[in-house]
């Protein structure tokens, strides 16, 4: 019946640029593909940015050594692949996989703790990784389709906290690329600090010079601006801040055309292990949590309903399985981009093949390696200066979530314990699960929001409601 629906408001409603505030309905190629590669650039930096992090960090299993600069612009590429195919499982369903709501995919900065906990470890390594991600994305998959059975449990408090742990257990990742990158013999070095602040600065003075919806691409004007910055100090001798050679050799290796490769298909054979599966899949809760929220968000500031339980079952499925997609493809997990949720509450265009047009944009981009190589050639201290402020912008976004709930004795315990139970055992000074098996500490000890999600979910379950919220949930 609802395809029905869907045909016949596609027969009366003909190609217009007003359907572009429609969730259905044809666009004209003119007016979609413009708005279509807003959405592209309002999350471009941010979809590639947890790639290069965790890809650069990352160990190959056995050897020691890490990725080649042409293999991880061939991963640059594949999440420009991936993000784009998620997309298009989101805009168009295959079975119930898939929202039919206007949500971007993209690779998640939610990851990165577990996973670079993981690449970095020598006894699993980079092919580790790329299991874990593969057998944690089928695992959200089958969680989201059964989502009308635990939704109940996922309170707003929780959802609160983990956001927040998620903001808080990035900030020393942001710091790190400012200063220029973890293990970097010039780490802290004045030029670093120079170029991460300018960019930074850029991003700030653009929020507030662009109008409209383009002061969401103050993240790329930071970028631009960061690396026109280092490739003059680089010229002039005053500091080597770009390696160059890493585009000629890519484009010399690859090619300027070239289709991205499944992991199975290259030297990096997957390796599935339980106890890397256990570090990443209650990450992939975590992840269930925000797209729960940013779906939620997109019904409720753009269609003016709450959201209905095949839209969320969907949405999170396509959260699991293109993430498990992802993983085939060597890349880290997608998630739903909250830049781009914000961009569609903001200006109103919700129609789904205006959004296809940007999928599609990402899908040819990935196509073309010299992009990835030149992305790749970045350097820590712009990525540094843009980050830091996106990954502020989520701790942000929890307090505002926060602020949202009831302010009482059960809310007060339940954050407090949270937060120094979940955040402390990330700062003690010793293995604080010593006693327990090794993956409960390669979980809690390094994962802040591991910790977080499992106390707050515990407490909001166990802890004695009062009266007036009793009511409520009736």
């Amino acid at each position: 019946m609802e395809n029905q629906s869907i045909n016949k408001e596609a027969m009366v409603a003909p190609v217009s640029a007003d359907n572009i505030y429609r969730l259905n309905g044809r666009v004209p190629l003119g007016k979609a593909i413009p708005f279509g590669l807003q959405h592209v650039l309002a999350m471009f930096v941010a979809n590639l940015a947890p790639v290069l992090i965790v890809c650069g960090a990352a160990i190959v299993r056995g050897t020691g050594e890490h990725l080649t600069a042409v293999e991880i612009t061939r991963l640059l590429q594949c999440a420009m692949f991936v993000a784009g195919i998620g997309t298009c499982l989101q805009l168009y369903p295959v079975w119930k996989i898939g929202s039919k709501l206007p949500i971007v995919m993209g690779v998640s900065f939610t990851f990165l703790g577990s996973l670079l906990m993981i690449c970095t470890n020598p006894d699993l390594g980079y092919e580790g990784m790329v299991g874990a991600i593969i057998l944690g994305g089928i695992f959200e998959g089958v969680v989201g389709l059964s989502a009308k059975y635990w939704k109940r449990f996922l309170t707003p408090v929780v959802s609160a906290c983990v956001v927040i742990a998620i903001g808080l257990s990035l900030l020393p990742v942001g710091m790190d690329s400012w200063g220029g990158g973890t293990g970097a013999e010039s780490f802290g070095a004045w030029y670093h600090l120079f170029i991460g602040g300018f960019t930074l600065v850029v991003c700030l003075v653009s929020r507030y010079w662009l109008k409209g919806v383009y002061k969401n691409l103050n993240i790329l004007v930071g970028l631009v601006a960061g690396y026109i910055l280092s490739a003059v100090f680089t010229a002039a001798g005053i500091a080597p801040m770009i390696d160059f050679s890493g585009i000629t050799k890519t484009i010399g290796e690859v090619g300027y055309l070239s289709l991205p490769k499944p992991v199975f298909f290259t030297g990096h054979m997957p390796v599935f292990d339980i106890g890397a599966f256990f570090t990443i899949a209650i990450v992939f809760l975590v992840s269930a949590a925000e797209t729960t929220g940013a779906t939620t968000a997109v019904c409720m500031g753009t269609l003016d309903r709450d959201i209905k339980m095949e839209e969320l079952q969907g949405s999170l499925a396509v959260d699991g399985f293109s993430s498990a997609i992802s993983g085939c493809f060597g890349c880290l997990p997608l998630t739903s981009f909250s830049q781009n949720v914000g961009l569609v509450t903001m200006t109103g265009v919700i129609n789904r093949f205006t959004i296809l047009m940007g999928a599609l944009i990402m899908i040819l981009a990935s196509l073309f390696p010299p992009l990835g190589a030149f992305f790749n050639s970045l350097p820590q201290a712009v990525l540094g200066g843009c980050t830091v402020m996106m990954f502020g912008s989520i701790m942000y976004e929890g307090v505002k979530m926060l602020k949202e709930c009831e302010f009482n004795d059960r809310t007060m315990i339940i954050v407090s314990l949270a937060f120094c139970v979940g955040v402390g055992l990330t700062q003690t000074s010793g293995n604080f699960f010593a006693a327990f098996p090794q993956a409960v500490g390669d979980i809690f000890n390094g994962n802040a929001v591991a910790g977080v999600f499992v106390v707050s979910l515990l407490l909001s379950l166990l802890l004695p409601k009062d009266k007036s919220e009793k009511v409520l949930d009736k």
